[in-house]
This record gives structure tokens, C-alpha cells and sequence, in this order.
């Protein structure tokens, strides 16, 4: 159950990630933001990222086989790049209708996929 709680509590924490991270994109886009200054958009971004540690941390002590979890922390590391990917490239295919998906990046992904069967090797 450690490595399902582990794996969600990843997705969840990296949807938080993308919009601390793009998300004040998004509200300059919709005409929202422009007005913001800088510090006021980090501090969005900031108050955001919290939300992301807090799934953030409780993923890696519940999925690191230091704390009796599943994973090693480099099976954590890969995981986590992979599930970032993927919300990121749902997020950004719903919500920034200007930007697409290409062939070569379907292959780096295809990739990355590979890396995560290559990490479970023994």
C-alpha cells in the first residue's frame, strides 16, 4: 500500500507543482496577473509550492526504503520526473491552447518510460 499512497500523493503534489510553477503563465495569459508585480506573482507561486511540499514530503518518507517504503531513493527520483512529465504535459495540453505536442516529444517521453523499467532492474 506504501508505494500506491507514495505514487498519488506524487501526482498530487506535482499538479501543485505545475501551477506554482506555470500556473502565474496561465493567469497573465487570462489578463489576471498583468498588473501583478514581480514579488506578488513569486509569492503566488510560493503559496502554491507549500501545497506541493505537503504531499511532497509525506510521498518520499512513505515510498523510500529508508523508512520501510518500496522504493530506493533513485526509483523515488525517476518516478517523480515521470509523473511530473505527464501532468505537466495534461496540464499544459488543456490549458495553453497554443502549445502542442510533436512527434520528438511523444519520443522523450517514450524514453523516460524506459527509464523507469531500467531503475526497477535488479
Amino acid at each position: 500500500m506504501h508505494g500506491f499512497w507514495t505514487i498519488l500523493l506524487l501526482i498530487v503534489s506535482n499538479i501543485f507543482m505545475t501551477f506554482a510553477w506555470y500556473g502565474h503563465l496561465k493567469l497573465q495569459e487570462m489578463k489576471i496577473s498583468t498588473s501583478w508585480p514581480l514579488i506578488l506573482v513569486i509569492l503566488f507561486s510560493w503559496g502554491l509550492a507549500f501545497f506541493e511540499y505537503c504531499a511532497q514530503v509525506p510521498a518520499n518518507r512513505l515510498g523510500s526504503s529508508i523508512n520501510g517504503g518500496p522504493f530506493s531513493l533513485v526509483q523515488l527520483k525517476v518516478i517523480q520526473e515521470v509523473i511530473s512529465l505527464m501532468v505537466f504535459t495534461i496540464v499544459v495540453s488543456l490549458l495553453f491552447k497554443g502549445e502542442s505536442l510533436h512527434w520528438n516529444h511523444l519520443a522523450a517521453f517514450v524514453c523516460l518510460v524506459m527509464a523507469v523499467f531500467f531503475v526497477f532492474l535488479k
